[in-house]
């Protein structure tokens, strides 16, 4: 199975979750919020394809504290691939920030990571005071 990203940034963020973390930056967004920070990522054709195994190889070698958000774009538009390569990252403490509803999460998703942040991006309640979060509106949740 394969996965199309736009980016990987290697143990640099502070915003993305706890901790130090790496976020892989899926590539494709079906929702295209108004004040995006990431529009590059919004065309699927634009990204990068690689096979998921390979992905999870490489995020198992480089990220030695084992701290990493899947970010977008809009991961849930390749569910079935994330789900794959989070299954492959077992020990890993895992955040995914998802524009969507909670509700629109697959539960087998949910089970299998620490963290999730949800809602779009809405311009006028942008913050830069709430954690792990663009805009009031949205939801950062540890689920284990």
């Amino acid at each position: 199975m394969t996965v199309f990203i736009n980016s990987i940034k290697f143990n640099r963020s502070l915003v993305d979750g706890p901790g130090v973390r790496t976020v892989v930056f899926f590539q494709g967004c079906d929702l295209r919020c108004k004040g995006c920070q990431n529009k590059s990522t919004w065309d699927m054709k634009s990204g990068t394809e690689v096979e998921v195994a390979e992905l999870a190889a490489l995020l198992k070698k480089e990220v030695c504290n084992k701290k990493i958000t899947f970010s977008g774009g809009e991961p849930l538009m390749q569910a079935e691939a994330l789900l794959e390569l989070v299954k492959l990252l077992d020990g890993f403490d895992i955040a995914v920030y998802t524009g969507h509803a909670l509700c629109d999460v697959p539960a087998e998703l949910l089970d299998r990571v620490n963290y999730i942040k949800t809602g779009s991006f809405r311009e006028e309640l942008k913050t830069t005071v709430k954690p792990f979060v663009g805009s009031t509106n949205q939801k950062f949740r540890r689920l284990r």
